[in-house]
């Protein structure tokens, strides 16, 4: 073509380095306006084609590709491939150079165009449930990092001339630099597989890892980290490979099972602590829950302190009723009627070893519902009541008293009557 116009050129009489320039410069810029006119009707109509037809079928991963601009950066390869086409038409040497730098173009539009693709895979593949058991973000980070050094390798070797293979072949002797370089990338790849492998963690997870400051949902695993939502809304990122090599809790168990434990403890006044009255027993006969278990000891004790013929002048003698074991056996079948605890779990009401703040009285059961803002909300309501009955038994909730207090109990044993 360049022929072409030199000759026409010529043909009208004008001076022939001059028809030289003239003839390159019209070349060039008929190749600008074809590269652009190209590229246009690529982005004004080929796209919007494209896109018409995309969202007018029923497919899903197509839609997903087109958000993530596959198809936008794949239309940039068209002025660079009119540019190398052309190129053959210039000067050897400038042919050369045209060619080489349209190659590094396509080549840098072919890698965001992977890895966009990458991406779109990835988003498609989150649209599964076993994407939540299996994530595959870290393995496609890995075959990422191929594609840039790759890419990276074939424009290095296109702009300097020379073989891809011949840079490949050099990389060997950086092994070492690579692998210091990739560390992180590496133990992730391999972390990731034994998180993968083992199921230990899944998107969605709650994770308590207070090395890091993370204790909250899993929304994100990658080649080298994982991001951590705490329940203060703040993100807490934790390299991969620290949950293989450092420990961390999954409350995922606890999901599944349908059963969220409360053990908690309600602190008992030792000095409150007494054998039952036949008052107190006629009364504890009295409660809905305590009616069949007041009957059953009742004539247990009876038939015991019989056989034994025991003097029950004293009550140390005789087996009586205590207002601790009532209260304790009151809480157990209070949990056995609860609506909100889970029966086929286990229950126990149990005391812990006493100390300075009292007889701890420990409830262990689960509730049915383990989203947080209820099990709060169940497990207050529990111990409301619970704490609400105590002085139904004669019994007293332990609390440190406070100066007014101490005088109070002072002045009821007479000590500062006057």
């Amino acid at each position: 073509m360049i022929g072409f116009i030199t000759n026409w050129f010529t043909g009208y009489g004008v001076d022939e380095r001059a028809v030289s320039y003239l003839s390159t410069g019209i070349f060039v810029i008929f190749i600008a306006l074809l590269s652009i006119v190209a590229y246009f009707l690529t982005k004004k109509v080929v796209l919007r084609v494209l896109t018409h037809l995309i969202h007018s079928n029923k497919f899903a991963w197509d839609n997903v590709m087109l958000d993530r601009k596959v198809f936008h950066k794949l239309s940039h390869l068209v002025p660079a491939i009119i540019i190398y086409a052309f190129a053959p038409a210039f000067p050897k040497q400038a042919a050369i150079i045209i060619q080489r730098f349209s190659t590094v173009y396509i080549a840098l539009v072919g890698i965001f165009v992977l890895d966009a693709l990458l991406n779109s895979v990835d988003d498609i593949y989150r649209t599964y449930e076993v994407s939540k058991n299996k994530p595959i973000k870290g393995y496609l980070q890995v075959v990422k990092i191929f594609v840039y050094i790759l890419g990276g390798i074939i424009i290095i070797a296109t702009i300097i001339g020379q073989s891809p293979l011949l840079l490949l072949s050099g990389i060997g002797a950086l092994t070492a630099v690579l692998l210091l370089v990739f560390k992180d990338s590496l133990l992730g790849l391999v972390a990731g597989i034994q998180l993968s492998s083992n199921d230990m963690i899944r998107l969605g997870d709650w994770i308590e890892m207070p090395k890091y400051g993370a204790n909250g949902d899993v929304i994100d695993i990658s080649l080298n980290t994982v991001k951590v939502e705490n329940f203060d809304n703040t993100i807490t990122t934790i390299p991969t490979y620290a949950l293989v090599s450092d420990s961390f809790k999954n409350w995922r168990g606890m999901t599944q099972s349908g059963g969220r434990r409360i053990e908690r403890c309600v602190y008992i006044d030792t000095t409150s602590i007494a054998f039952c009255t036949a008052e107190m027993v006629e009364e504890f006969e009295k409660i809905h829950y305590l009616a069949d278990y007041i009957k059953g000891k009742k004539d247990e004790i009876a038939l015991y302190n019989l056989e034994i013929d025991i003097d029950e002048s004293h009550s140390v003698n005789a087996r009586r009723l205590t207002n601790i074991g009532t209260f304790r056996a009151y809480i157990k079948f209070y949990l056995k009627n609860h609506p909100k605890i889970h029966q086929e779990m286990i229950q126990m009401v149990r005391q812990l070893p006493s100390g300075e703040n009292g007889l701890p009285l420990e409830i262990y059961a689960f509730t049915n519902d383990t989203e947080w803002v209820n099990y709060e909300t169940i497990q207050s309501d529990i111990f409301d009541h619970i704490i609400a009955v105590v002085p139904e038994f004669g019994l007293r909730v332990f609390q440190k008293p406070t100066g007014y207090d101490i005088r109070v109990s002072l002045k009821d044993r007479d000590i500062f009557n006057v």
